[in-house]
């Protein structure tokens, strides 16, 4: 096999995942609109807000991407992040939170598969596209770095500060550098650009809507898809909800006692989000040699959803009874069942699907987990503020075994 050629595109590249993961505010979202004055339902309304958006804005974008060019595309998601990052940081308003989640979407769909397509078109122009899993695994390895990292450098920031705020004025300074390192980039790997034609994004909608309605037709697919979208909406839900736990564990724990408490919610929490993010890494690589467990795909995908709601149920049982560690430690365990999930369920998804149409078939399992997660991000916060988290969370996982009994893969 032909030697990867780590040349100054290589590290350009490896720069862009590295930078783009460093959103200091992830491991502390939830906590900061808290501290905004947010009721959980409202939180769940941003949520649903921005993946609904992203999903309406995808067609468009690429649409723009195509006609005007990548690096363009580029440039013009890092602006509306950025944008986005401003907006949370000076307006406390919700009309104008949804307005930053409407805009962090449009950073989402510009920049959705296209830093994919400058590389893969970067290597054609090499002439080394045979080696494009290697390329794009080893320029991945930095944004992993960057996702480790990231919540370090958050903790390292709140426990100087005193402020979760804050962290949306410090994103934008890696965002920044990133939007500079994209327009470094040759035009050569803007490939062929056309102008849109008149009609074009209503075309592309008629195309992926009628796509999305022609898999309804097959009861296994649909069966695979839902079952893939229903854990994944729920998950992309709840997830959050291991910050208030650890902010409850950092204030009873008997450690860093010398420190004011927002102090110690930023150690424990970035400590905790490091571990987090380095056990699912290891996750994934051995999703393989997880499934290789079980007779068939199926049983791995039935087996991995019933233990995911499991573990979201005892998570909101332990935490409802002040058993706050033993909660984490749930959370973790859920982290790494969604990350073994992704390539089950995709080799599933693809067992089901002709080749002809798997865009089709993973395009529509993305449309039903937006749609899950946008139903079920506001329901869990109504849950949240009417019943508490612990039993908030619980009820959600407890609807989980609900859905299974529909989505059992066969």
């Amino acid at each position: 096999m032909q030697m990867i050629t780590r040349d100054r595109m290589f590290y350009k590249f490896s720069l862009y995942g590295f930078l783009k993961n460093l959103r200091f505010f992830d491991p502390f979202i939830l906590l900061i609109f808290r501290s905004y004055g947010l009721s959980f339902l409202q939180i769940g309304i941003l949520y649903s807000i921005r993946e609904v958006a992203t999903n309406i804005l995808e067609i468009p974008t690429g649409v723009i991407a195509d006609s005007f060019g990548r690096r363009r595309s580029m440039v013009a998601a890092f602006l509306s992040y950025i944008t986005s990052f401003l907006i949370f940081y000076f307006l406390k308003d919700f009309i104008f939170l949804a307005l930053a989640m409407v805009m962090f979407a449009f950073g989402e769909a510009f920049r959705s598969g296209t830093h994919k397509a400058l590389i893969f078109e970067y290597l054609n122009i090499q002439g080394i596209s045979d080696l494009k899993v290697a390329y794009y695994g080893l320029t991945r390895s930095a944004s992993q770095f960057g996702s480790a990292l990231n919540a370090l450098i958050a903790a390292a920031l709140i426990f100087y500060t005193g402020s979760y705020r804050v962290m949306f004025l410090a994103s934008t300074v890696p965002y920044l550098l990133d939007l500079l390192n994209v327009m470094s980039y040759p035009k050569s790997l803007d490939g062929e650009l056309h102008r849109a034609k008149k009609g074009e994004i209503w075309s592309q909608v008629k195309t992926t809507s009628h796509e999305f309605i022609r898999i309804f037709s097959d009861r296994s697919v649909m069966k695979a898809i839902l079952n893939s979208a229903s854990f994944s909406g729920v998950f992309k839900s709840a997830k959050d909800y291991l910050q208030p736990i650890l902010a409850v564990l950092a204030i009873s724990a008997s450690v860093f006692t010398g420190l004011e408490d927002t102090q110690r919610e930023a150690v424990i929490i970035g400590l905790v989000y490091f571990g987090i993010y380095f056990l699912t890494s290891i996750a994934s690589r051995r999703a393989y040699q997880f499934s290789e467990r079980f007779s068939s795909l199926s049983q791995a995908v039935n087996f991995t959803y019933l233990l995911g709601a499991g573990m979201l149920i005892l998570a909101g049982v332990t935490a409802n009874l002040q058993i706050i560690t033993l909660s984490v430690v749930c959370f973790l365990g859920l982290f790494m069942i969604n990350n073994i999930r992704r390539p089950i369920n995709v080799g599933i998804i693809s067992d089901q699907i002709s080749s002809k149409v798997m865009a089709s078939g993973l395009s529509t399992e993305s449309q039903f987990t937006t749609i899950f997660s946008a139903i079920v991000a506001p329901l869990l916060g109504f849950l949240v503020d009417s019943f508490g988290v612990g039993n908030g969370i619980t009820l959600i996982g407890t609807g989980m075994i609900a859905i299974f009994l529909l989505v059992r893969v066969k």
